[in-house]
Parts: structure tokens; sequence; C-alpha cells
């Protein structure tokens, strides 16, 4: 029994060795909370306190549960055969599985995956004849999926408006055409699991009374039914039933959008009368200035458990934060940084570069492939491989080549326009009849399908037209409107990313175009330089070794990153409304995720951490100055070392380019193509001074003389836009 804990620290061993009681470990980042899960398991079986069929392990991805099945198995001598070991979703499937007519279902009902489901919800559409541009698929997809996971059946949603009636009628249809085929999505397992287990007693007490022990991983990602489904395992907290080992993080809650509710922790501290919450604080992954900074940040949130991670591995090196000028010049120095870390022996993968949004990965896969440094993005597709830039680009490529098969077959029929599959096989007939492209024999197919392909022919070639002069940034922001790919992603609930690709796919064009060394008259025919640009795009979409690469560095978002560490992490955008997100700051909660987030992406670093911002950044086709991060603000002086030069900390959370003494406003300084003097001297990127806003920062002007107008940003105290004549602002 002493093997088992030797390796243990106090804290640790406390929690392995609780009796058989409810109990909430909060697991800081680092501090091992995979070896005490499977050390309690192993200690449970190996005291002879529960025999291993009496064991229920409940994690959140199948890799976590293979894991700790192999370290229990491990660390005991005996079988583990008998335990159920897995997520939620397996262990319901399994669950079902054995009682399918208890809860309705076929014996070898199938199961359906987010693309199958897609797929199905379409297929209902069309045979209702429902407008899929008034009721989205992913949109309904989403709506559906929300609320079985809030264990709400289509007579149970609320719909206040008749449209929401309309997409709970639909909901309704899906449950039939699923309940006909024998086929569930994976919010249905769950779902349909929970309420089987509500409904049917004898099946009920008999999971009650096998499973005495039920323990929880990443109990801070668990959503409503997810609780409820263990409550009910768990005889909903009375007396002799199982005992609930529930281990998580509430600083580490980064999934809202995916249902998760933190609320899970203290609802259960609560309602099961938990008399233990033990914390494992000791960290064995970053050293102390990391750890320090990562506290400091994450006690600016309320409502919290509360814990301290420290370490005894040392401080190690400060903090590093850099200011850019740009977005660009921020790419450039990361990059720069990596070049010097590998030539000090740094392995490229050992080296993260974390940000807050997908899009934000462009303009770094830029300089990196301009470099010629290897590098792999984590969780997702390369930026020229996502499925709305290759959207995008087929258009174009349209645009500067209508024979081009490939592309025309990609976006004949997308955004969707009634253009099927039995049209485009007619037409690849008629193409192989006239020996041409698919575009040049439209002309050549009668009927209903030649009408219907000649509007897209028009539709191209309008757009070829109405771009022959336009610069290509504005012929790429063009295009996107004009083909119905940006209302398509509008309409998509979960659209947004999709839309900021599409926004950067613009920016990377006018990159692109301010870095040509073309002649003036190439310059002089947008459609030459889309040519090329296209050339780009392809060479930088087809270095596939980036991928190939085992020592590449790690590209991902935040979330992507989450359960990862790094000797090196970037994390850039450190700035307001992109870090924390604009939206954030608009929903209840919102902000402290946020700083959750931030605290995630901080505690990936094991040795060194470098934070950067951009005073100016392109978003949306425009160039914006924003704040600093109040995340910056966060960190202690003392674990900073400011690489840009001539900023120094002067105390009261801002930063000064060059002084000492009180607390000073942030500094910006925009490019010289942005200066424009206004009234009083006043200039767009300066930083300025308002009787009852404070300090802020101008991010945007119109209007001339008595009408100038100036927009903005406070900070907390928000963005506002204000009349010169009378706003009583003065430069700071």
């Amino acid at each position: 029994m002493s093997g088992l804990l030797v390796q243990l620290n106090p804290q640790q061993s406390a929690a392995v060795t609780l009796p058989a009681e409810h109990a909430l470990v909060l697991a800081g980042a680092g501090s091992g909370k995979t070896r005490v899960l499977t050390t309690r398991i192993a200690w449970l079986i190996h005291s002879g306190m529960v025999s291993p069929a009496g064991i229920l392990a409940v994690t959140f991805t199948n890799k976590a549960a293979r894991e700790m099945q192999i370290r229990i198995e491990s660390m005991l001598p005996a079988s583990t055969r008998g335990m159920w070991i897995g997520t939620f979703h397996g262990l319901c499937n399994r669950l079902l599985r054995a009682h399918h007519r208890d809860a309705g279902l076929a014996p070898l009902f199938q199961i359906l995956d987010a693309g199958d489901q897609l797929a199905a919800i379409k297929r209902l559409l069309k045979a209702l004849n429902v407008d899929d541009e008034k009721f989205p698929p992913r949109e309904l997809q989403h709506f559906i999926n929300a609320h079985k996971e809030a264990g709400l059946r289509p007579h149970a949603v609320e719909a206040l408006d008749d449209y929401t009636r309309r997409r709970a009628e639909l909901y309704q249809e899906y449950e039939a055409q699923c309940q006909r085929e024998s086929v569930v999505d994976f919010a249905e397992l769950l779902l349909r699991c929970h309420e089987l287990l509500q409904r049917n007693e004898p099946i009920r007490r008999h999971y009650q009374q096998r499973f005495r022990h039920i323990l929880v991983d990443e109990f801070q990602d668990t959503n409503i039914l997810q609780y409820r489904w263990l409550k009910l395992l768990a005889s909903n907290g009375e007396a002799g039933g199982a005992a609930l080992f529930c281990v998580g993080d509430d600083d580490q809650s980064i999934y809202r959008f995916r249902g998760a509710e933190v609320g899970n922790m203290r609802d259960f501290e609560r309602e099961f009368h938990v008399s233990h919450l033990i914390r494992l604080e000791q960290n064995y992954r970053s050293h102390g200035n990391i750890l320090d900074a990562a506290n400091a940040i994450i006690r600016h949130n309320g409502n919290r458990l509360g814990k301290n991670l420290w370490t005894d591995r040392g401080e190690g090196e400060p903090i590093r934060v850099f200011e850019a000028m740009s977005d660009s010049d921020e790419a450039r120095w990361i990059v720069e940084e990596i070049q010097a870390l590998v030539r000090d022996g740094a392995a490229r993968g050992d080296v993260a570069l974390l940000y807050r949004s997908n899009a934000q990965s462009r303009l770094l896969e830029h300089q990196l492939f301009s470099s010629g440094i290897s590098y792999r993005v984590y969780g997702g597709l390369r930026f020229f491989e996502r499925q709305e830039i290759k959207h995008a680009l087929a258009y174009l490529r349209l645009l500067a080549n209508a024979d081009d098969d490939t592309a025309f077959m990609r976006v004949v029929n997308f955004p969707t326009r009634g253009i099927g599959a039995r049209s485009q096989e007619s037409l690849q007939d008629a193409a192989r009849t006239w020996n041409s492209s698919l575009y040049a024999a439209v002309p050549h197919l009668p009927g209903k399908s030649g009408g219907t392909l000649g509007q897209f022919v028009r539709l191209i070639e309008d757009m070829r037209r109405e771009t022959e002069t336009l610069p290509l940034p504005e012929l790429v922001e063009h295009v996107i409107g004009r083909s119905g790919l940006r209302a398509h992603y509008q309409a998509e609930k979960e659209g947004q990313d999709r839309l900021e690709n599409l926004d950067e796919l613009r920016n990377a064009a006018e990159n692109f175009q301010g870095e040509a060394r073309a002649d003036a008259g190439v310059l002089a025919q947008p459609h030459a330089l889309l040519a090329d640009f296209l050339n780009h795009a392809s060479l930088e979409a087809g270095d596939h070794q980036a991928n190939a690469d085992a020592d590449a560095v790690q590209l991902m978002t935040v979330h992507a990153a989450k359960g990862l560490e790094f000797n090196v992490v970037f994390l850039s955008g450190l700035e307001e409304e992109l870090f924390p997100h604009a939206n954030s700051v608009l929903e209840s909660g919102g902000l402290e995720e946020e700083r959750r987030l931030m605290y995630v992406a901080v505690t990936r670093a094991r040795e060194r951490l470098y934070l950067s911002c951009a005073q100016s950044r392109a978003l949306h086709g425009q160039t914006h100055y924003h704040l600093r991060s109040r995340f910056l603000d966060e960190v202690p002086p003392e674990q900073v070392k400011w690489l840009t030069p001539g900023t120094r900390y002067v105390g009261g959370g801002a930063f000064s380019h060059g002084g000492f003494g009180k607390a000073q406003p942030r500094t910006f300084a925009p490019p010289a193509s942005a200066a424009r003097t206004l009234p009083g001297g006043l200039r767009v990127g300066q930083n300025v001074r308002h009787p009852s806003f404070g300090y802020g920062v101008i991010a945007a002007a119109e209007g001339n003389g008595a009408d100038a107008k100036v927009q903005v940003n406070f900070g907390d105290a928000g963005v506002k836009w204000l009349k010169l004549a009378v706003a009583k602002l003065e430069a700071a």
C-alpha cells in the first residue's frame, strides 16, 4: 500500500486516501491530477474498499480514458476487468446497448457524428421542402443539440415567437426521422441515457448499487445534463449512495460556448454536503515567475473556489513582453526570436505560438513560411487549407482562369443555388462532348440545368467586370461579398471564426500587394496581381513539409492548448477587443471566462513565456488601434522584462515609453500614413485624457472643423464617440 503513495506530495496523498465520501479536489494546472485520479482508484481497489466492478471513472476524451486504464493496470497486480472507464458519451452508449429495449432503441442502433448529423438535417429540410436559407442547417443543428444538452425535448422548448416555434417543430421532425432510421446523435446518447435512468427505477437502482465509487475528471467542463446524470447514479447525494470524487479546476473552465457550467462545482459542494475540499497547489510544470503571473491574473476574478499555485523549481526567467508597432511587426519579431532560440539549441517542437482567434495564425504562418521554419497548426487546418478560404480562393481562381474545372466544381453550388448532382453530371458530359472546360460548356446545356448554370457563369463574369479596376484587397473583399460567402457564414450560428478568416484573407491580399516588387505596369492590372497572389497562396498551402516535420513549431488557439505544455510559449495579440475578445464585455461572465483563458495560456509555459501586443492591427479590412490588454496590466512588474526599447513599468498597472514617476497612460504611435491633425493638435492613435472617462486612445476620427468627432477607447469606461468642440479632451 505504501508503494502507491510514495511518489505523492502531502495534498495528493490526502486526496488519494480519503474515506468513502463525496470529495472535491481542486487541481491546479500542472499539479498532477491524473496521478491523483489513477492512484485513488488503485488505492480503493488495493485496500479492499471496492472491487474493480464497483468503479465508474468518467473522462472527457478517449485518449485520457486509455491513459487512465494503462496507469491503473501498471499499479495493480490484479485484473481491472469489470471497471467502467470512459467518456460520458462512451459510457452512455455502453449502458444504452445493454438496455436498448427499455430505452426504445433498436438493438443495433447507429451513432451519428457531427457531420452525419448535419447531413441528416439537410436531408430532412429537403424532404419537408423547408427553405434552408431561412432555417440554416448548421444553426438548426446547434439549436437541437443545445436543447438536448439542457435536457429539453421539443415539447419543452420555450417558443416565444413563430420562428422558434417552427424550429421546435423541425426538432420534433428530426427526432422522428432518427427514430425511424435507428440512429442517435452524440447529444441524444446522454439525454436518452438520463431519461432511461430517471424513469426506470429497477435499472437505476441496479447501477446505483453496482457503482460504489464514481470518479470524474475535468469536472469544471461538465454541462447541466452531465451533472444531472452523475447525480442520478450517485443517488442524488442521499446516504448510502455512491461516493463522488470530482477533480477539476474552476480557474480553467473555458468551454462555456460548449455548454460547460462552472457553477456545477459549487452546486456539487453544496448539494452533496462536501466536507473535504482538497487543493492541489504544487505545480510540477512551470517556474515561479510564470506561476506568480498566473496567480496575479486569475485573482481578479470573483466567486472562485480559490487556490495559489507554487513550485520548488525556483523563480526562473522573467516574463518577456514586447509591444510592436503593427501586427506584421509582431509576427516578424516572434519569428526572429524563434530563430535565435533555435540557434541557441532549442528544439522547434518545444516552441508554441498561441493566439485567441484562428484568424491570427495567417500572419504567423506567413512569417514562418518566409523564414523557412517548419510549423504545424495543432487541432486545426493551416490558414490556406481552411474550408472558407478554399471557397473564396476558388471564386478568385475562376476570375483569373475561367477554365479551372477544380475551382468551378468547388463553388458551382456553394453557397447553395439549386445546381444539383444531376445538373453537374450533365455539364460534365457536355464538356466531354465539346472537348471544353466546364465553364465553356455551359452555353451548350439546354433546359433548366442550362439556365441555373448560366446564372452562375453570369455571376462570375459580372464579378470579373466589376473588379477590373479594383486594387487587390478591394477585389478580394468584393468577391467574398458578391459570391454570397459572407452572407452564408453570417447565417451560421457558429460562423464567426470563418468570417474572421475571410477578413484575414483580405488582409493577406493587402499585405501581398504592399510587398509586391512588380513594375508599375503589373500593379496597374489587378487581375495580373491576383494571379500572383493565387500562386503565393498555393505555394504556402502546398508546403506540407511544415506539417510533416516532427521538429516543428506548434501553432494553436489557446482553447486548443489546454492540457498541453511547452518549454517556450509565445502568446500574441494581447490587446483589448482581441484578448479579451470584444464580445466578452457584452456577456454576463464573459470577461471572467476570458481571464480564465489567459490563465490557461500562461500556465502552458514551463521555462520561458513571451507576451506580445501591437499598437495597430488589421481587422475586418481596416487598421485598428486598441489599448493594450488589461491582462498585461495584471502581471506584477517584478515578473516582467520589457523587450520594447524605452518601455518601462511606472506603477498603477500602466506602462509608458521612457518615463518614471506616477502612473502614465499607455502610449501608442500609429504609422505616419494614419497621421491626421485634428482640432486642438490631436491625432488618431494619440493618448488623451477626459475629465469623466479618464485616459484613452483616439481610435478613429471623422468630420472637419467644428463638426470633427473622434472615437476614443477608454478601456474599462468603454468606447465612445465625442465631438471635439465640446469634449474637453486633452493630450496625455
